[in-house]
């Protein structure tokens, strides 16, 4: 069996466990293939390399029915770590609060917006004019307007079309931030970074999980996260997304 390894010196503690927990804990929900762990350490992780395939619209069928079920394994509550991980949680090389809630809008906002938020005025990305406007969007998300009765989803956390690769036999999924979240939550970033064969994932989700009305409209309310993440650290023009999807969320909910 081929490998990846990855390694850093500098990684910060539980960094590259996190991964590997994450990892785990969606290959248990025995839905969506993740890519296989073989050892890990505090400075390295190595897993199964993904041997390359082609992008088909049946994986891509297959994938979205195969994440629904991933996605009804559920978590114990929202903001919940892969369980028996009791570590820190990261997104990227950015470590994510370890906050946990039975409202999901609450958890989504003190989690996963409003701190990558800050940090990306700090960066230089989003002005406090801008960050001003965010805040009233999560002011509103908190409040509970978005809540549903869903019950917490085990997602992936990072599901931007990158992590996802379409091997020999279907689709694997890699690098992820798991936790217990909103099921809208990763399909919004599938298409905010242009997942290949999108209509044909969304198509293979709702043949075993029909998703719930409005849910398109939804898409900016839940990618506040990933952009807030990426305002962070990766340019302005994240700054100028996050706020535009932070318009979108308020002008939704008025």
């Amino acid at each position: 069996m081929e490998t990846v390894v990855k390694e850093r010196a500098d990684a910060p503690p539980g960094f590259y466990e996190a991964e590997a927990a994450g990892i785990g804990w969606l290959a248990e929900a025995g839905g969506a293939a993740v890519a296989r762990v073989v050892a890990v350490s505090p400075c390295r992780i190595e897993i199964e390399r993904v041997a390359q395939g082609r992008a088909t619209t049946d994986a891509a069928h297959d994938f979205g029915r195969d994440l629904a079920r991933t996605h009804a394994a559920g978590a114990a509550t929202f903001g919940a770590s892969p369980e028996g991980w009791h570590g820190p949680l990261f997104i990227g090389r950015r470590e994510m609060p370890r906050n946990e809630s039975t409202a999901w809008g609450e958890f989504y906002v003190t989690g996963r917006v409003l701190p990558f938020a800050e940090s990306a005025v700090s960066a230089g990305n989003l002005t406090r004019a801008e960050l001003a406007v965010v805040r009233e969007a999560c002011d509103t998300v908190a409040s509970g307007r978005f809540d549903d009765d869903a019950p917490p989803s085990r997602i992936h956390g990072d599901l931007w079309g990158g992590n996802i690769l379409f091997g020999p036999r279907g689709v694997v999924m890699i690098d992820p931030a798991a936790h217990g979240g909103h099921a809208e939550t990763d399909l919004a970033m599938l298409s905010l970074f242009g997942a290949q064969h999108l209509t044909h994932i969304i198509d293979g989700y709702q043949s075993v999980a029909p998703l719930r009305t409005g849910w398109m409209d939804r898409v900016p309310v839940h990618q506040l996260h990933p952009l807030a993440v990426h305002a962070a650290g990766h340019g302005r023009s994240y700054g100028v997304a996050l706020v535009r999807a932070a318009r979108a969320t308020l002008s939704l909910a008025s």
